[in-house]
C-alpha cells in the first residue's frame, strides 16, 4: 500500500509499505483524509527535534472502520487520538496522560497515518457522524481546546488568543464555547475573519494596530483574564506576561524558537498562573466533536486546500515556501 514518507529534511516521497497486521484490541481503519499541521512542516524543514527519519507523517485523521468491534462496527466513521502514554510516569499517575513523559505521537516518534490502512487501539478511536472534513479537524482543534481547559476559562473571563492558525482557532472556538469574551490577534485579515466566524468577539490585526492599546480599550484598562499564546515567538511570549491582568492566567501552546528573556517581576507582582499546554485529553476530543456537531465552527473557511495523496509532497513544498498562505491543508487518501 502507499504512504507519504519523509526520507529526510526537504525530501518526501510516495512509498510502498506492507499492510498493517492488527494486534488484539486494535481496529483496522481505511484512512480517508489526513491533515497537515505545523509539526509536519517543521519535520519537513528539519526543525522538529523530536522526529527521526525516515518517517511516515500525519496525525490528523478521518477514517472508516474496516475491521471493528461490537462497540465500533465496520463502516463507522472515526477520528483518532494520535498519542500514547506509558501509565507509569508522574504525568500518567496524575491522570494527565496527554503529557506522558514517554509519549509517541503518530507521524513524529512513530509512523503516522498518511497511508491507506491503519491499525489503532480501539481506545484511541472516537466515532462520530461528522463529515470527513470535520473529523479531520478534530485533533488540531483539541490542542487549542485543551489550552482553554488548562486556563480554567469561565463565562466571566475575557480571553485573548495570539495566533489564528489551526491551533489558535481551537482555542478561540473553545473559549467562545465556554461563553467567554474572546479576542483574536493575528497579522492576517482572512485568518481574523475566520476567527470571528469561530466565535471571536474582538479582532486585533497586530500589523495595523497597537495590541497593547486595543487590549486596554477592550478590558477597560485591566488586561485580559487569560492570554493563550499559539504562535511561538519570543515577542508574543513576553507580551502575554506583560498584557495579562493581575492574577491572570497565561497558557503557552507554541514553542518559542529561541530563548525568551522575561521581566520576572511581573510573575510575582501580578501573581500569575503561567501554564504549558500539550496535546489533548479524551474529554477535549469529545468537546471538539460537540462544538463541530453544533455547527458553530466555520469548517469550510478553516480549510485552505484538499489535495490527493500523490500531490502531498508538492503541497508540503508550497506550504514551506509560503506558510502564511495556508491555514489547513488536507490530503485525501
Amino acid at each position: 500500500m502507499k504512504a507519504v514518507t519523509l526520507i529526510g529534511p526537504g525530501e518526501v516521497h510516495l512509498t510502498d509499505i506492507p499492510e498493517p497486521n492488527p494486534s488484539p484490541g486494535d481496529l483496522l481503519l481505511r484512512v480517508e483524509r489526513v491533515g497537515l499541521c505545523g509539526t509536519d512542516l517543521n519535520s519537513y524543514r528539519g526543525k522538529n527535534p523530536l522526529v527521526t527519519y525516515p518517517r511516515i507523517i500525519g496525525h490528523e485523521i478521518a477514517a472508516t472502520v474496516l475491521e471493528g468491534s461490537s462497540a465500533v462496527p465496520a463502516g463507522t466513521r472515526v477520528t483518532v487520538s494520535p498519542y500514547t502514554h506509558c501509565g507509569q510516569c508522574a504525568a500518567c499517575r496524575r491522570g494527565r496522560v496527554n503529557a506522558c513523559r514517554f509519549n509517541q505521537t503518530l507521524g513524529v516518534q512513530r509512523d503516522g497515518a498518511m497511508t491507506e490502512l491503519l491499525a489503532v487501539s480501539e481506545a484511541k478511536v472516537y466515532p462520530s457522524s461528522l463529515s470527513l472534513k470535520e473529523l479531520c479537524l478534530v485533533e488540531p482543534l483539541t490542542v487549542g481546546v485543551h489550552a482553554v481547559s488548562r486556563a480554567r476559562v469561565t463565562p466571566q473571563d475575557t480571553v485573548a488568543v495570539y495566533g489564528c492558525g489551526g491551533v489558535g482557532l481551537g482555542a478561540i472556538a473553545g473559549s467562545a464555547f465556554c461563553g467567554a469574551q474572546t479576542i483574536a490577534i493575528d497579522v492576517d485579515e482572512e485568518k481574523l475573519e475566520t476567527a470571528q466566524a469561530a466565535g471571536a468577539t474582538h479582532l486585533i490585526n497586530s500589523r495595523k494596530d497597537s495590541v497593547d492599546e486595543r487590549l486596554q480599550q477592550i478590558t477597560n484598562g485591566f488586561g485580559p483574564d487569560v492570554i493563550i499564546e499559539a504562535i511561538g515567538l519570543p515577542e508574543t511570549f513576553r507580551n502575554a506576561v506583560e498584557q495579562v491582568a493581575f492574577t491572570g492566567r497565561v497558557v503557552y501552546i507554541g514553542y518559542a524558537k529561541e530563548p525568551v528573556s522575561y521581566e520576572t517581576r511581573l510573575f510575582v507582582q501580578k501573581e500569575l498562573d503561567i501554564l504549558g499546554s500539550r496535546n489533548a485529553l479524551p474529554e477535549d476530543f469529545r468537546k471538539v466533536i460537540s462544538i463541530l456537531e453544533s455547527g458553530s465552527f466555520p469548517v469550510d473557511r478553516a480549510v485552505s486546500a484538499i489535495v490527493p495523496m500523490a500531490d502531498a509532497p508538492a503541497a508540503l513544498e508550497r506550504w514551506s515556501q509560503d506558510p502564511a498562505s495556508f491555514t489547513k491543508i488536507m490530503v485525501s487518501i
